[in-house]
């Protein structure tokens, strides 16, 4: 039973990977600011961590909002 769809490709590369792409980031949040799991991205291990301290380092920077107020 698949209870998780995995939107994304397992193609990123490392060097991809980064704070200023914030078109990217912005593919790994929900509507609400949350960054989302491993199971629904279909990221291994290495990419996930390097998804979330991209994004957590964008919103220190305030590139990415923390919250989504509506």
């Amino acid at each position: 039973m698949n209870l998780y769809k995995k939107k994304f490709s397992k193609n990123l590369n490392k060097e991809t990977i980064d704070y200023k792409d914030i078109d990217l980031l912005r593919k790994f949040i929900t509507d609400q600011g949350r960054i989302l799991s491993r199971r629904s991205t279909g990221l291994n291990t290495k990419q996930q961590k390097k998804i979330t301290k991209s994004i957590k380092r964008a919103r220190l920077l305030s590139l990415l909002p923390f919250l989504k107020k509506d």
